[in-house]
């Protein structure tokens, strides 16, 4: 049996659906901040970032709560004084802190849970219209293309800032415009 490509999956699948996928991989970590997320919710919201539309007060709600929880995987990454960035290019073998199988496993575990919530819950921030995490999007975005966070991050931001994919220089024109988002931001 043929194993799908799950990047080639995430390159062409609608935008609308992988947003869904996404949001509802995040029900039970916004319910400990307690947001709910109905199935409702999660395809009202996902169809709204598709069409455009102005942020509503549940999407609001949503994105603060994602921007808590990146930044408690982010604490989570710092306790081995470790970016995002740091992490993703750290292995298993360079890590401190475990002697046992079950020291290993549980570290690894931790690291790669922090390291998916900070990547997926960037990327939704993204795509809610909060371009703080930016950064961390373009890296994504350029660090692997046969991973499927990668291949979301670029997505989201390429549709977010209505630039060409296949622009020779998308990367640059997608730091442009999060400079002007931020620059915006802050006036």
């Amino acid at each position: 049996m043929v194993r799908p490509d799950r990047a080639q999956m995430a390159q062409t699948a609608p935008l609308e659906d992988l947003l869904a996928i996404l949001l509802r991989q995040f029900k039970r970590p916004l319910e400990t901040l307690d947001v709910t997320l109905s199935s409702n919710d999660v395809h009202a919201l996902a169809n709204a970032v598709v069409l455009g539309e102005p942020a509503s007060d549940k999407a609001i709600e949503v994105r603060n709560a994602l921007v808590t929880l990146v930044h408690e995987s982010e604490a989570v990454l710092a306790i081995w004084e470790m970016t995002f960035q740091i992490a993703l290019e750290t292995g298993m073998e360079a890590m401190p802190g475990w002697e046992t199988t079950a020291e290993f496993l549980e570290i690894a575990n931790t690291k790669s849970n922090a390291e998916i919530r900070i990547a997926t819950g960037a990327t939704l921030v993204a795509a809610l219209g909060d371009f703080r995490f930016g950064d961390i999007l373009l890296y994504l975005a350029l660090h692997d293309a046969t991973d499927v966070d990668s291949v979301v991050a670029r997505r989201v931001l390429l549709f977010k800032s209505d630039i060409d994919p296949t622009a020779p220089d998308w990367a640059a024109q997608v730091r442009a415009w999060l400079d002007a988002q931020a620059e915006h931001e802050e006036t």
